[in-house]
């Protein structure tokens, strides 16, 4: 009986220490509470010169956002993927002026740059030519910013020209050519009739374009420089047209190849050759990273969303741009870090992998920073082919069957 008195004022008293367990506890102090986590934020910079608008009707005009909107639909992808590491993302877009009569000069991409740098930009993303890229890679040597090149063709920036800051997005004239060449040779339509403008850039083209003839077995059976003018932004019929149809007499070629960067008569050759030929290069079948009708590997979804976003269709340098953006996005969201330090590490590490609606992973050749990535062989209205055609083989990836590869480089990078 004794010992059942003892437990029940035991239980009592267990009951009257949970009865002022409430009382205690609303005297006692609120432990603190955890700050939640806040985002980090990554800040991309663009440096691109809007498109002039041009004096007359162009249906082949390009818009004035050309780039800039590829950048701002990265801006939205990076933040899609980074949200689930507490990533954040920022763009820093200059557009760059034209020199105007009584006004001031305009900014220079050098000053545009430092600009960026100095409020903290690790990564700038360039749409412009190749001289005023390494005007930039130069001015910013040393300080610890990643440049991404994502127009400026040039195979010397990849070269004898190569800067170790600098990552190539936009595809080489020798991949292009390359792309070129192995649907030629796929085709069987080997005896070439090169037709070269009179810009430097045409001539460029012009001798990767001999390059690629040379590596995959092809034949120049013909080539002659275009002397015409600009035919193909001319208005109605001229003498001059009767004379460029006599040009094409009494060649044997299996298909004209143009060399026009500027747009200046390419796409009058078509249908204009004495012999009925194709005609491919810079105008006819063209090899570019992007066309509006490349709906598989998911680029749909990528078209509709561009399209949403800008309200017209995306371009091949809105594509380069988007997917240079992409890169930093990706690197950060690979390796779980903001560190500019460690971004630039993943990018240049062999087994970084970009996904870029290619049907592959795309990623940075350790020799000379040239984004591997599949070409379209487009037409006007359709897709023709993808580079490299099937056959085409290579001991790390046949995304190395185009451009410059390790035993052929001129470039020595050397770190900054």
């Amino acid at each position: 009986m004794a010992q059942f008195r003892k437990a029940t004022l035991a239980s009592l008293g267990l009951l009257a220490g949970l009865a002022a367990a409430p009382a205690a506890l609303a005297q006692a102090p609120a432990p603190p509470q955890a700050a939640a986590p806040q985002a980090s934020e990554i800040r991309i910079g663009l440096i691109y010169r809007p498109a002039p608008a041009p004096s007359s009707y162009d249906a082949q005009a390009a818009p004035e956002d050309e780039g800039l909107a590829g950048a701002r639909l990265a801006i939205q992808d990076n933040a899609t993927t980074g949200r689930f590491v507490r990533q954040s993302y920022a763009l820093d877009a200059v557009a760059l002026g034209t020199a105007a009569p009584g006004a001031p000069p305009p900014q220079s991409p050098v000053d545009a740059a430092r600009d960026l740098a100095a409020k903290g930009l690790r990564f700038i993303v360039l749409a412009l030519p190749a001289d005023e890229v390494l005007a930039v890679a130069d001015a910013l040597k040393g300080s610890s910013v990643v440049l991404f090149n994502a127009s400026a063709p040039d195979d010397r920036l990849r070269g004898a020209d190569c800067r170790a800051d600098v990552f190539h997005v936009a595809p080489s004239r020798a991949m292009q050519t390359d792309a070129l060449a192995q649907f030629l040779a796929f085709m069987r339509w080997r005896k070439l009739f090169l037709i070269t403008g009179p810009q430097d850039g045409d001539k460029l083209w012009a001798e990767a374009m001999k390059r690629s003839a040379k590596k995959f077995g092809l034949q120049i059976s013909a080539e002659r420089p275009w002397t015409f003018g600009p035919l193909a932004r001319a208005r109605g019929d001229t003498p001059t047209r009767a004379e460029a149809l006599v040009f094409t007499r009494g060649l044997d070629y299996d298909v004209a190849v143009v060399a026009d960067e500027a747009g200046d008569f390419g796409d009058y050759v078509p249908f204009h050759t004495v012999d009925p030929r194709p005609v491919a290069g810079t105008q006819g079948l063209v090899p570019t990273t992007w066309h509006p009708t490349l709906e598989v590997w998911g680029a749909a979804q990528a078209q509709n969303r561009f399209r949403r976003l800008a309200g017209r269709l995306m371009r091949p340098l809105d594509y380069q741009v988007w997917a240079a953006v992409r890169a930093v996005g990706e690197a950060a969201f690979q390796r779980k870090t903001t560190d500019p330090a460690a971004l630039t590490a993943a990018i240049a590490d062999p087994a970084f992998s970009l996904p870029g609606y290619k049907g592959v992973a795309l990623s940075f050749r350790p020799w000379d920073h040239q984004l591997r990535q599949p070409l379209l062989l487009v037409q006007p209205q359709a897709l023709v082919a993808v580079a490299p055609e099937q056959g085409y083989l290579h001991q790390r990836t046949p995304l190395d069957t185009l451009g410059i590869d390790l035993p052929e480089t001129q470039c020595k990078l050397a770190k900054s």
